[in-house]
């Protein structure tokens, strides 16, 4: 069972594919993390807004893998701290379900997304661009894996 980190958008910087894969490939076996790039919704003259993001919602569930645990990447959900999350990342494992991460577009998350996760996670109460999320994640990921297998990367406070 890997990690799935599903994420709207296609056409990111080199430092950050390269920052996510560094990390990602640190991650091993049953904790592996798997990135699906999922295409932006077409912006029109009309500016739908809330169409594009529920557009990019469906692209995104129906990229998910069935059964899966869903978790919300979203400024108005839980904050954890690294031994919080250590913990959280066992506990879904435990669950036997694959875990799915969402990252929304410019416009967020739509509600079926947030709807349908079991847990939200915000990273901070500051907005992040969407593609420094993907190395964001990949790090705390492999942060609290580090802790959960008693490797020394997750001690310090940075």
């Amino acid at each position: 069972m890997a990690l799935r980190l599903l994420a709207v958008g296609t056409r990111v910087p080199a430092w950050v594919q390269a920052g996510f894969t560094d990390y990602a490939r640190r991650l091993p076996g049953p904790y592996r993390l798997e990135l699906t790039e999922i295409p932006q919704a077409r912006w029109t003259r009309a500016g739908d807004l809330e169409r594009l993001k529920r557009e990019e919602g469906r692209r995104l569930l129906a990229a998910a893998p069935s059964a899966a645990l869903l978790v919300a990447l979203d400024v108005q959900g839980r904050m954890r701290s690294s031994e919080v999350l250590a913990r959280d990342l066992g506990t879904w494992f435990a669950s036997g379900r694959p875990v799915a991460f969402l990252v929304g577009g410019a416009e967020g998350l739509a509600d079926e997304c947030l709807e349908a996760a079991s847990d939200r996670w915000s990273l901070s109460p500051l907005v992040f661009p969407h593609a420094l999320v993907r190395v964001i994640l990949a790090e705390q990921l492999y942060r609290a894996y580090s802790s959960l297998t008693g490797q020394p990367y997750h001690r310090g406070s940075t």
